[in-house]
C-alpha cells in the first residue's frame, strides 16, 4: 500500500459526512507505519470502542469505511475465522463488523457486515509478520503472494457491497 497521509486518509471515507471524517480519530503514527506490508490501512479508535476505521485502494483511488462492532464479546474458547485473511482467533479476536453503504442507501440506513479479525492486522498476519498462537493460521499449500491476493480480494468484494 502506497504511504497516506491524515488528509488522504480523512478525504477517502465514503460512508460518512464530510463533518464526521473531520472528527475521526487518525492514527498519529502514519509515518513509522510499514506500508509495504499493508494490504489496507486499519484502526480501532480508542476513545470509542464500538468504532473502528479501514482505508483501501480501490480502482485507482481510496476508499474509506467507518465501521461499527457490537457490544457483546463472544466466551474465551470460542474460536472464529476472518472472511478477510482467514486467520482464527480465540475470544474477541474476530469481530463482525457492520459499515453503512456509501450513497443514499446508507442514508437510509442500509449496511454491509464483515468478519474480520479486530485488531484489523490482516495483512501481518498473512505475511507472518505478527505473533498468532498456534494454530491461529492454517497451514496452506498457497504462496504467500497467493494468499495476499485472496485477501485483497476478500476485502474488495466487501468494499464492493458498499456501492451495490
Amino acid at each position: 500500500m502506497k504511504t497516506l497521509t491524515e488528509q488522504d486518509i480523512r478525504t477517502s471515507f465514503v460512508n460518512c459526512s464530510k463533518g464526521e471524517a473531520k472528527r475521526i480519530f487518525v492514527p498519529r503514527d502514519l509515518e513509522q507505519r510499514s506500508w509495504a506490508d499493508l494490504d489496507f490501512l486499519g484502526w480501532r479508535d480508542p476513545g470509542a470502542p464500538d468504532r473502528s476505521y479501514l482505508v483501501a485502494e480501490r480502482e485507482g483511488g481510496l476508499v474509506g469505511v467507518t465501521l461499527r462492532l457490537p457490544s457483546a464479546r463472544r466466551g474465551f474458547l470460542h474460536r472464529s475465522m476472518c472472511s478477510v485473511c482467514l486467520t482464527t482467533h480465540p475470544g474477541g479476536g474476530v469481530s463482525l463488523m457492520t459499515a453503512r453503504k456509501a450513497g443514499a442507501t446508507g442514508r437510509e440506513g442500509n449496511s454491509v457486515g464483515v468478519y474480520l479479525c479486530a485488531d484489523l492486522a490482516c495483512s501481518l498476519y498473512v505475511r507472518g509478520k505478527k505473533a498468532l498462537d498456534a494454530g491461529s493460521r492454517f497451514e496452506e499449500s498457497l504462496t504467500v503472494e497467493e494468499q495476499i491476493a485472496r485477501t485483497v480480494g476478500n476485502l474488495s468484494a466487501f468494499l464492493e457491497k458498499l456501492y451495490d
